[in-house]
């Protein structure tokens, strides 16, 4: 895992030291897919204020905290503000179509479900 140098740079793992079943645990809450699915959508980086989420600030901290350490997400600081983007190209290249079926089958549920059902609120 990268090392963080300085309180202003995250530490994230490496493509290489990315595993299926950590990605998969994060992809496994309602609220980190949530998340996902966004980013997916988004054309550009989004910031951490960007999501609201039903849940605590802290609660939501630790939602992305556990998405960059599985490699789902990097997050970066611009200003004070922290950026969140989808790692795509290394998710992708290490798990071809995971990151696609997933989101398909969270759209599919959505669209079975309703809306009400996206996201549970969640302590």
């Amino acid at each position: 895992m990268t090392t963080a140098t300085s309180p202003r740079v995250l530490a994230h793992p490496t493509r290489q030291e990315l595993r299926l079943e950590n990605v998969l645990h994060a992809l496994s809450d309602p609220m980190r897919l949530r998340v996902v699915r966004d980013l997916a959508v988004a054309d550009d980086d989004l910031s951490c204020s960007f999501f609201d989420l039903p849940v605590t600030k802290s609660t939501t901290t630790h939602h992305f905290r556990v998405l960059r350490e599985n490699g789902v997400i990097r997050q970066t600081y611009q200003g004070t503000a922290k950026m969140n983007g989808l790692r795509r190209d290394d998710l992708d290249a290490l798990f071809p179509g995971l990151l696609d079926s997933v989101l398909g089958a969270a759209a599919g549920q959505e669209e079975r479900l309703g809306d009400n059902q996206r996201a549970p609120a969640a302590g």
